[in-house]
């Protein structure tokens, strides 16, 4: 199973799909941002955006799952109310409002609409607020740390992140998603933003105990590069120790990086094994491109993970 939300999930979604048909996606529901947060706003519903981003990179490859997929993410044009809004946000929050509010069930019914290859759940009941301390870069700010609140104003915030929490901080999750971590055989983290979509899932208590009594070896997957507004002049050393401080007794048993963005493979060697977790550098990113993670070069490597087996390092 994989943990995230956004492009991120989707890139790890993409990979999974080809390692197995037995995937569940657990997706952030803290979007605040366009369409998800005007929906989120106006109606009792959890923010649509990431989970109709997991549903489409899962749809199947048949005759109907690649056309639906496109329909969900098709933008709906103009200059009116509904300008702006992804097709998928309006189905999925229809079909929740069919169903009396019951968003697992709203998505089980679209992923078989779209023939999708797994499962996707979201992380919480109820939509969360994320909430950071952002220490500012300017030593002439008279106010060094400030309170952020909302997703994408810490991730348009200029400054470092210090500390990220979620709001409320013990909200419900669906026994759906802790049957399914009770299950998994693996479990990734990453990529994604690091603040607002990896590290948010190790903040909810329910899913951080489910996740410590797990039996499923947990794989985290660097980033690329860092992410400006969140990340800026991170290491993959510096990502690991922010994760190592919200693990909270999780065990983390493999890291996965691409070989070509690592400059200091020492450092983030001995970074791993203070984990005690294996390091498996291997080349992950499209060639010669946007920093994107490639689905089958990822795949491959996730395979080796799942069959036990550590790539090069």
């Amino acid at each position: 199973m994989a943990f995230g939300g956004g492009h991120g999930l989707a890139a790890a979604l993409a990979a999974w799909r080809r390692v197995t048909s037995e995937l569940t996606a657990v997706v952030t529901v803290a979007d605040d941002g366009g369409s998800s947060g005007r929906i989120r706003r106006e109606m009792p519903v959890l923010p649509p955006g990431d989970l109709r981003m997991a549903l489409a990179a899962l749809a199947g490859d048949g005759v109907r799952g690649p056309d639906l997929a496109a329909l969900l993410q098709h933008r709906l044009g103009g200059a009116g109310a509904l300008a702006g809004h992804p097709v998928g946000n309006l189905v999925l929050t229809g079909l929740t409002e069919m169903h009396g509010g019951d968003t697992v069930r709203a998505l089980d019914e679209l992923a078989d609409l779209l023939d999708c290859c797994g499962r996707v759940l979201p992380m919480a009941d109820v939509p969360l607020d994320l909430v950071a301390r952002v220490e500012s870069t300017d030593p002439d700010d008279p106010e060094r740390a400030r309170t952020i609140r909302g997703q994408v104003a810490i991730a348009t915030t200029p400054g470092h992140v210090r500390e990220i929490l979620v709001s409320p901080p013990d909200p419900p999750v669906n026994q759906a998603v802790l049957d399914a971590i009770a299950a998994a055989d693996v479990v990734s983290l990453g990529p994604g933003s690091w603040y607002t979509s990896v590290l948010p899932h190790l903040l909810v208590p329910k899913l951080r105990a489910a996740l410590v009594d797990a039996q499923a070896r947990v794989v985290v997957v660097l980033n690329l590069e860092p992410q400006p507004g969140e990340t800026d002049g991170f290491s993959p050393e510096e990502h690991l120790s922010v994760l190592q401080a919200h693990l909270s007794g999780v065990a983390l048993h493999t890291v996965i990086a691409d070989a070509d963005s690592v400059v200091d493979r020492r450092g983030l060697l001995s970074a791993v094994r203070e984990f005690g977790a294996e390091l498996v550098l291997a080349p992950v990113a499209e060639q010669g491109g946007a920093p994107r993670h490639d689905p089958e070069r990822l795949s491959a490597v996730l395979a080796g993970v799942v069959a036990g087996v550590v790539g090069p390092r």
